[in-house]
């Protein structure tokens, strides 16, 4: 058996001939594929306007700017999340604080989002995390009316649903990830959804320097108009190059999100015979794309996380550790965004494992990494 990786993207020559064709139209900057990929994006989530992005935390933080969020503001974010999840609201000066999540979905809730809000809280940040649908619903019945703007991080999410439609489409605005390690990859990459259109068409000019005509325009035509730059923009564009390789993505995105709960749901039935440990699940109100399967070592089972993960690695199977507590790390540890504790996030980050998932698993390489789970519960834990 070869190296069996935590993730593998599944690209092919649809991408590798959609990038070439990019190459010889002579147009690689943001352009026409941008556009034709944000609109073929809008369409299969569920969203008004669609506005891509260099990856995922710009499309945070342009989040962020168009809603308002200033110096001094508080925003609510998980610290069981990618650590750009809190990086965001520090980047318009604003103040993350960390709310717990559920152990069932490593998600936020209404109600460890309620036990984290103040007079000061202008913003939440809830995580689809791994790809399990966070429940949207009740967290803007509490957010709504205070007036406070809910952004759902769906960086893990495309290919989830929640109450039967696409994670995200109930948010005003959700941020998404194209990383190699998501379900549908453009390298690096990202996208802002919205339902308003004001915003969509301010993200639009902030990742181009706030140019009030865009390099696309300006570039098409022999004589220009002077361009005028309102405010202090970013430069955050998706290049063609990367749109083209999304556009063939997401025509495959229901076929790798197939797959994949195929491969959860031979875990499953795996695992639920191995006292000890706790495979993530659908939530009862949607379904995961299984963007990260990650599995709970409790007290029963005879290795600890990091024993096990280098049992997987002496087989030359690749897992990784658990989601992050952002909290933790040194940016944060300490400081104003932690107000109470984390009990949830904690045992999570220091009892979880991500296993192997990709397209590509064969059921040799998946038997192979559930065998290892296996052979530590053939003996005592004492023995």
């Amino acid at each position: 058996m070869g190296r069996v990786n935590v993730m593998i993207p599944w690209l092919g020559d649809e991408e590798i001939e959609a990038v070439a064709s990019v190459i010889r139209s002579g147009w690689v900057a943001q352009g026409p594929r941008v556009a034709a990929f944000e609109e073929a994006f809008a369409t299969a989530m569920d969203a008004a306007h669609a506005v891509a992005t260099s990856n995922c935390t710009t499309a945070l933080h342009l989040a962020l700017v168009v809603a308002g969020v200033e110096q001094g503001d508080e925003v609510v974010v998980p610290s069981f999340s990618f650590i750009a999840t809190a990086n965001a609201p520090t980047y318009v000066g604003a103040i993350p604080v960390f709310a717990d999540v559920e152990a069932a979905t490593g998600n936020v809730t209404v109600e460890t989002i309620a036990a984290a809000l103040t007079d000061r809280t202008r913003a939440v940040i809830v995580v689809d995390q791994g790809g399990t649908p966070v429940d949207l619903d009740p967290i803007r019945a509490l957010c709504d009316p205070r007036g406070i703007t809910v952004i759902e991080d769906a960086a893990c999410g495309a290919g989830s649903r929640y109450k039967g439609r696409p994670v995200g489409a109930g948010a005003e605005l959700t941020a998404w990830s194209f990383h190699p390690r998501k379900v549908l990859t453009t390298g690096e990459g990202g996208m802002l959804t919205t339902s308003r259109p004001e915003w969509a068409a301010r993200a639009r000019r902030l990742r181009e320097h706030s140019m009030s005509v865009s390099a696309a325009d300006r570039h098409s035509e022999l004589v220009s108009a002077p361009e005028v730059y309102e405010e202090v923009g970013f430069n955050y564009r998706m290049t063609d190059l990367q749109a083209a390789v999304g556009i063939v993505q997401l025509g495959k995105l229901r076929a790798m999100v197939e797959r994949r709960r195929e491969i959860a749901s031979a875990y499953a039935a795996a695992i639920a015979t191995i006292p000890g440990l706790r495979l993530l699940t659908d939530p009862a109100h949607g379904t995961c794309n299984f963007q990260s399967l990650w599995v709970e070592i409790g007290d029963e089972y005879p290795l600890n996380r990091e024993e096990l993960l280098l049992t997987l690695a002496d087989e030359g199977i690749s897992a990784r550790r658990g989601i992050m507590a952002a909290h933790r790390q040194p940016p944060y540890a300490g400081g104003p965004s932690i107000r109470g504790a984390l009990p949830v996030t904690e045992r999570l980050t220091e009892r979880t494992l991500i296993l192997p998932v990709y397209h590509q698993l064969s059921e040799e390489d998946q038997r192979s990494v559930i065998d290892v789970l296996l052979a530590p519960a053939a003996v005592p834990a004492h023995g």
